[in-house]
């Protein structure tokens, strides 16, 4: 399977997801119909359907274009988000099909907004997995808790995604990276990993080029949220459990002003 970013906006990732032995193709939330189906055509891919993240306007907003664009095309989004255009809900653990050789796994990865869904992407064998994690994992980060809780973070990262294979790349929905980064460093300062990462995205971005994909093993040693049962961090922050100190962060993170 080939992904290809679409960047859009300001700081939004829309993904084509393509599977190379027919040309069949979905799209992860195409806010940008025409930027996202320009790709698709440079690609010589054809868009079958939509998977759509969240309800966001930005990640959701373009669904009811690309209907118009694509006309007879399935848009599938969380059956607990009230996503635009949508076709078909899913729910966590409905299975969808691309092509030939990718198969697509809903995971419901609920807090930043209750229908949240994460999108689990495997191709043919011995090809690296990937996962589409809109707004609930951002490299180095997590989205803000609108419409969820800390418990439900707490699911959605550290056991949901957690759980996937480690050199799983992540695939998430903005380009927040150097400042995620840069705010990890305050919460664990000596971490080598944070620091060269860091370092490797800034060059990344000065050269206008993306920071995405991540992996989950990268995740679980540079991102914060995904640290919450590292004594050491639990104690800087006077926190007692991994849930509380995953509020404490998401908190530090909202005053922050890096």
């Amino acid at each position: 399977m080939k992904i290809s970013h679409v960047p859009c906006l300001e700081d939004n990732y829309s993904y084509l997801i393509i599977d190379e032995s027919t040309g069949d193709a979905a799209v992860v939330d195409p806010v940008d119909p025409e930027k996202v189906i320009q790709s698709a055509e440079q690609h010589s891919a054809n868009i079958k359907f939509v998977l759509t993240t969240h309800h966001h306007w930005d990640h959701a907003g373009g669904n009811e274009k690309m209907k118009q664009l694509v006309p007879g095309i399935k848009v599938y989004g969380g059956s607990l988000d009230k996503v635009k255009g949508c076709t078909d809900a899913v729910d966590n653990g409905d299975t969808l099909s691309l092509g030939h050789d990718v198969n697509i796994l809903a995971l419901h990865t609920p807090c930043h907004t209750k229908g949240h869904i994460s999108y689990y992407v495997t191709g043919k064998d011995g090809e690296t997995p990937a996962v589409f994690t809109g707004d609930t994992l951002f490299v180095a980060g997590c989205g803000k808790f609108f419409e969820g809780t800390a418990e439900q973070m707490h699911q959605s990262l550290c056991v949901t995604l957690a759980s996937l294979p480690k050199p799983t790349q992540v695939y998430c929905g903005h380009e927040y990276t150097v400042k995620n980064l840069e705010f990890a460093l305050t919460v664990e300062p000596n971490n080598e990993k944070i620091q060269q990462k860091l370092s490797w995205a800034r060059q990344q971005r000065q050269a206008n080029l993306p920071t995405i994909p991540s992996t989950l093993e990268e995740e679980l040693e540079t991102n914060p949220f995904m640290r919450v049962t590292n004594p050491e961090i639990q104690e800087k922050l006077g926190c007692k459990s991994p849930i509380d100190t995953l509020r404490e962060i998401r908190n530090k993170k909202d005053q922050w002003r890096g």
